[in-house]
Parts: structure tokens; sequence; C-alpha cells
């Protein structure tokens, strides 16, 4: 399995059913935030490292509207660490590995 595999991409149809179990993070991203794409290396070291503990997620804001609105999401990119389906925590913005893990420890 690659570390891209690793990463799911949700949508309308399975948003729900993906974080309703266990802890997801999910990365609100766009396609042309330069930003997000810097953070695509780290959640898949997020992703391959706490495999069996945390599921990595991924949402384009522009395909998913719907999803961005409901969780007000305005800039990007946004992580919101979910816990059987509610939402516990969020981080708005770049953050390195070692950030991100801390902010990922919160909830495991």
């Amino acid at each position: 399995m690659t570390d891209t595999q690793q990463i799911v991409n949700l949508n309308q149809d399975n948003f729900d059913s993906s974080i309703s179990e266990g802890v997801t993070l999910v990365d609100f991203y766009a396609d042309w935030c330069g930003p997000c794409r810097m953070l695509t290396p780290i959640l898949e070291e997020i992703a391959k490292t706490m495999a069996g503990q945390l599921r990595v997620a991924k949402v384009d804001i522009d395909a998913c509207q719907k999803i961005a609105g409901t969780y007000t999401v305005t800039s990007v990119p946004t992580m919101i660490l979910f816990k059987d389906g509610k939402e516990v925590n969020r981080l708005v913005g770049l953050r390195d590995l070692d950030g991100l893990k801390q902010f990922v420890s919160t909830v495991i």
C-alpha cells in the first residue's frame, strides 16, 4: 500500500459513514492552495505512522461545498479531528509533522 492509498478522499456520499467510528483526521483542502499541497506529504507520514489508531481523509472544498459549509470551513487548509462522528478539535493553516502529531495526540 502506498502512502496516498492510506489517505481516503471523501465526498458527499461517503463522508458521514467514513467519520462515524473511531478517530479520523479530515483535511479540507483545495487544489489551488499552495499550503495544502505542502501539507500532503505530512499527512501521508501521519497516515503511515499512526495507521490503526487514526484514519486520514481529505475533502476538496470546491467539489464538496456542502460539507465545507456544514463545518464552516472558511480557509484552507483546515484540519478537523473527528471522534465517532463528532468534531473534537480543529486546526487552521499549515503545520509541521510535530505540530500535527501534537494536535492528533489530544484525542488518541
